[in-house]
This record gives structure tokens, C-alpha cells and sequence, in this order.
């Protein structure tokens, strides 16, 4: 910020008088109020971790090499989450990618590995080789955030490098239809702009923590923007270093997550304030086989609590398919434990 404009007295009277001296806090830092301290300490804290990343993809039909006139390109955002160069981004910006490119904020460019894609939660983990350590964020938790908390939003929007956004966190808890039409749960609502190219960049808090991946937009409306949990995240990122892809059982249930009263919890003996009720069992799928009912409320897997979609999914890792459970679900007045095999999921 420059130095503030000067107005010049009427001279008519006679020589000016002696300028007044400045303010002491009359400086650039003292005109930053507390929300704008707040962003820029947060941005600086991401900011050099922040990638663009271009993308080619062959064109059905075309047996001509990367950069040929037959190949289609695309572009988005990502973010370095460890120092050895692994970045996270969304499963569509890379998906089908024949060559990946990443240019980080101080102009270094990379080519990338895939190391896995997960479309069904729209997430995608990428490789760099750099022989220094490389600036990255810290991930945060999502599962601590509160409506109306500082969001922030940080990516390359229409090839605009490193745009920043702000607003607040909307809602929690929504829940959003992936490219592959699986629903993706537990997905932050924000007000925090985002356009084409937002995707895959980072949301962050007031500390400079990433608390999700900006992922998606309403065409045609006003600021109602989305990302995938940053727990979630995690979860996907630890799927994609064991197996580079997402092993998920499955029981063949669709449910929304529903909050408990007080008095059900102590009926019940329960901590957790909700669990996912059932909004469909599956004709033949382990749910209906071991007589899962639509409108139940399952609260819990093997003794491990549920208390939302999210936490079910988590639940239903790679360590449970083919393997009889215990599922723990509230019908009425009764607690009731239903043991089923979960099976693997279909890719």
C-alpha cells in the first residue's frame, strides 16, 4: 500500500504551515484491522505449497503421442502436504491424464506421478521428485469445525495463479454427488468463491490449517461452493499409499445422518449425538440379508461408535470385507446387533 494522498490548504492566506507529523499509527500494518491480519497470516502459512496443475489427456480414438494436436488439455489446483512432494488434488482435474504438470508459486515446474485416484470421493493423490524439501501445509480436522469460522480459499481460477477467496464455513454435513455417482458425505459448505481451476486447491482456517479440498460449485448460483472434508481426505490419503486405490466394504445401505436426544442417548448408553438412519437397504446386499430395515438407525460397527455417513464409510475399510461384523442399529424401543459380511465394493 502506498503512501495516502496529501490535500493542499487554501495558500491565499499566507505561507503553509509546518506539516503535521505523521500518526505513530498512521503505518500500512496499523491500517490492517484483525480479519485482514488473520488472512494474510493464514495465506503466508500455504501459500508457496499451492500448485497449478495442467493436465493432457488423449482424445478417443487419437494414437498420437503427449502434445499432439490429437491431445486435450485442462488445468486445476493442488497442494504439497509433505515435504518429499507428495500433492493433493481432485480425482477429475487428473483422471484420464496422460501427462501432468505442476508449477508451483515460485515458478519451479515438475512433472507428476499418479500415485492414486479415487473418483468416488473425487480426490487424487500426485508425485514430484525434488532433490530439497519442499514447502507444504498442515492438514487440519474437519470434524472440529463450526458454522460461521474464517474460510479461506487459495488456488488458480481460470489460470489465475494463487487467487484467494474468503467467506465462512455455510453448513457442514452435506452431501454431494461425485463424477463416478457415488455420493460423497460429510462436505463443507462455503461462501469462499471458487470458479473452474479452484479445484483441488485448499481450504483453510484462521491458522492456516487445510480443512478441505475445494472441489465443486452450483452453476448459476451465488456463493454456494463445496469441499471434501479434510478428514475424509486423510482417510482416502492412507487408502491410496496402501493399495493406489480406495478399498471400500460394502452393505449395500444409503443413509443421511440424523441427530439423537439426549434422552435417546442415555436410553441407549450411547456418547455419540447421532447416527445414520437407513433411507434404503439394497434388495440381496449383505444390509438385507441380516435383516436391516429401511428407517433404522445404525449407531455403531464391531463396537466402534458411528455418528455420521462419513464415520460409516470409515469404518467399512478393507479390513472388514469378508469378514462377519457386528452392526449395531436402534428400531423403536430396541438396541439391536445384526451380524453381516461386508463385501468389497465394486470399483
Amino acid at each position: 500500500m502506498g503512501s495516502r494522498p496529501r490535500f493542499i490548504d487554501d495558500l491565499s492566506q499566507g505561507a503553509p504551515a509546518e506539516p503535521a507529523a505523521p500518526h505513530p499509527l498512521a503505518t500500512d500494518d496499523a491500517l490492517l484491522d484483525a480479519y485482514s491480519r488473520t488472512v494474510i497470516g493464514a495465506l503466508e502459512r500455504v501459500q508457496q505449497a499451492v500448485a497449478f496443475i495442467s493436465v493432457e489427456r488423449r482424445l478417443p480414438g487419437d494414437t498420437r503421442g503427449p502434445g499432439g494436436r490429437g491431445a486435450r488439455g485442462g488445468t486445476g489446483s493442488g497442494f504439497l502436504f509433505t515435504p518429499d512432494g507428495y500433492l493433493l488434488t481432485n480425482s477429475h482435474v487428473v483422471h484420464g491424464a496422460t501427462h501432468i504438470g505442476v508449477t508451483l508459486a515460485d515458478g519451479s515446474r515438475f512433472d507428476a506421478d499418479l500415485v492414486g485416484d479415487d473418483p468416488d470421493s473425487d480426490l487424487a493423490v500426485l508425485r514430484i521428485g525434488s532433490p530439497e524439501p519442499l514447502p507444504h501445509v498442515e492438514l487440519g480436522e474437519s470434524g472440529k469445525l463450526r458454522v460461521g469460522q474464517i474460510a479461506i480459499a487459495v488456488g488458480n481460477p481460470l489460470g489465475l495463479a494463487q487467487t484467494v477467496t474468503t467467506g465462512v464455513v455455510s453448513a457442514l454435513g452435506r452431501s454431494l454427488r461425485a463424477n463416478s455417482g457415488r455420493m460423497i458425505y460429510d462436505v463443507i459448505q462455503t461462501d469462499a468463491a471458487l470458479n473452474p481451476g479452484n479445484s483441488g486447491g485448499p481450504l483453510i482456517n484462521s491458522a492456516g490449517q487445510v480443512i478441505g479440498v475445494n472441489t465443486a460449485i452450483i452453476p448459476g448460483a451465488q456463493a454456494i461452493c463445496f469441499a471434501t472434508a479434510i478428514d475424509t481426505a486423510k482417510w482416502v490419503i492412507m487408502q491410496l499409499f496402501a493399495y493406489g486405490r480406495v478399498r471400500r466394504a460394502y452393505i449395500g445401505v444409503a443413509g443421511t445422518t440424523t441427530p439423537m436426544s439426549r434422552r435417546v442417548q442415555r436410553y441407549f448408553g450411547l456418547s455419540a449425538e447421532s447416527g445414520v438412519r437407513v433411507m434404503e437397504v439394497v434388495k440381496g446386499s449383505p444390509a438385507a440379508t441380516a435383516g436391516v430395515r429401511t428407517d433404522d438407525t445404525i449407531v455403531g460397527i464391531d463396537g466402534v461408535e458411528v455418528d455420521s455417513v462419513d464415520g460409516l464409510q470409515r469404518v467399512l475399510d478393507a479390513s472388514r470385507i469378508d469378514r462377519v461384523v457386528s452392526v449395531s442399529v436402534l428400531r423403536g424401543t430396541r438396541k439391536l446387533e445384526l451380524d453381516l459380511t461386508p463385501v468389497e465394493q465394486a470399483s
